[in-house]
């Protein structure tokens, strides 16, 4: 099976958002459904996918946790 950087999909209260991707990402994100699946199985909607895409792209971004570390509050004062 294919290592992917996304593993299972967590379950949590959605906020809806509206957005408009190019035709090339949304085939993109069809085709990652289809093999982050499996063989066999039903495809991970484009839409389920987007949400932890993007926390694990921001997880791993060291240029943003090192600016969120810096705005964020020292503590109680």
């Amino acid at each position: 099976m294919t290592k992917l950087k996304l593993g299972d999909l967590a379950q949590d209260k959605p906020v809806r958002l509206t957005i408009e991707l190019p035709a090339s990402v949304h085939r993109d994100l069809e085709a990652y459904g289809r093999v982050l699946a499996g063989d066999g199985a039903q495809p991970v909607a484009p839409a389920r996918l987007i949400a932890p895409m993007l926390e694990r792209f921001m997880a791993t971004d060291r240029a943003f946790a090192k600016a969120r570390r810096q705005s964020a509050p020292s503590g109680p004062a």
